[in-house]
């Protein structure tokens, strides 16, 4: 990649930034156009200038509209000037992927949508879960897996239209060296409970199947995957796991958790259906640091992601996953210095 203007929705998420700021430091001849929501125009703004904002334009617009909701004039310019693409954006629209696709294929000089799925798109799934696999008639958790299969649904039927490389990350933490992260969701949740635990002076609960792997990747692994396959001819019609290729047992997470934050491990057993189903009531909830019901299931799903392709392709850039075992210190560190700050609420 050298030169060209990228087309990227997700910007000013949590990887959308960092992937854009990985891109432009890159290619100095780079240039980003990120399509935003009105309602986050303002922040992108703000988050562009901090970037780079000679090379950032924000373009107003809705991805679930037709030319993405971008003026008439500023479209057809891009449709000659785009060379690669990135969609991230998370909207439960099931409209949305086909307007970007049908951006995409109109574009002159494409050479490359890299659309974000998620590992997740496997559903209920149990066992060895594999990158070329998709439909194979699963049931899903949320509504946010269902519709991110079948948006992966239409990408793939797209491939012949439009060179396409698919990620599906598994769940993201904060950064492996400084452990920054944009919200305390995901396994901070857990992170949270040891804290309220050892405010009130009880126990530490152990919550999560023995068996169950809880597969976590860092941010900085994810952008660094993005911005090399993006830029690699091989992983054109490519499907990758951006997930650990050997995950810890959501025992050993809650374990590890404990003994980084609290300094020993959790004492006292909780039944995972029994949380799960109380999590349906409010106060029990707020035990839990807000942690909704399907979190819990997750750690408790016993499916591993079979990552061989994902492995070789990112081997020629020296990629690989860490471990969580390997991140953790940093990831609690971050957690603890910034875990009173509403800003961080996985909520906001």
């Amino acid at each position: 990649m050298a030169g060209g203007t990228v087309l990227f929705t997700g910007f000013p998420g949590f990887i959308g930034t960092r992937v854009v700021r990985a891109l432009l430091a890159a290619d100095p001849k780079l240039s980003v156009a990120a399509v935003v929501e009105p309602r986050m125009a303002a922040r992108a703004r703000d988050v562009a200038v901090r970037l780079d904002g000679q090379r950032i334009e924000v373009l107003e617009g809705d991805i679930g509209e037709r030319g993405l909701g971008i003026a008439a004039d500023r479209l057809d310019s891009l449709r000659s000037e785009v060379t690669i693409a990135y969609h991230l954006a998370a909207i439960y629209d099931l409209a949305v992927p086909l307007d970007v696709l049908e951006v995409c294929a109109g574009c002159k000089k494409l050479e490359r949508l890299n659309y974000v799925s998620t590992a997740y798109v496997a559903g209920d799934r149990k066992g060895v879960v594999y990158e070329h696999e998709l439909a194979l008639g699963q049931g899903f958790k949320n509504h946010y897996e269902s519709t991110k299969f079948q948006a992966e649904l239409w990408v793939r039927d797209a491939m012949d239209d439009v060179p396409v490389t698919i990620y599906r990350p598994a769940i993201v933490a904060g950064n492996s060296q400084s452990g920054e992260t944009q919200k305390f969701d995901g396994p901070y949740y857990i992170l949270r409970t040891i804290s309220r635990a050892m405010r009130m002076g009880g126990r530490i609960p152990q919550f999560g199947a023995s068996d169950a792997p809880f597969n976590v990747v860092p941010v900085d692994f994810v952008v660094s995957a993005l911005v090399a396959a993006a830029a690699d001819p091989e992983t054109v019609g490519e499907t990758l796991h951006l997930v650990d290729p050997d995950p810890i047992t959501a025992l050993e997470l809650t374990k590890l958790l404990s003994r980084e934050y609290a300094g020993k491990e959790p004492s006292v057993r909780l039944p995972p259906k029994v949380i799960e189903r109380s999590l349906h009531m409010k106060s029990v909830r707020k035990a839990f640091s807000g942690a909704p019901p399907e979190s819990i299931v997750y750690l408790n799903h016993s499916v591993r992601f079979d990552t061989r392709r994902a492995d070789d392709l990112l081997a020629r850039h020296g990629l690989h996953c860490p471990r969580f075992e390997e991140y953790v210190t940093p990831v609690v560190r971050f957690f603890r210095e910034h875990e009173d700050d509403p800003a961080f609420a996985a909520t906001g």
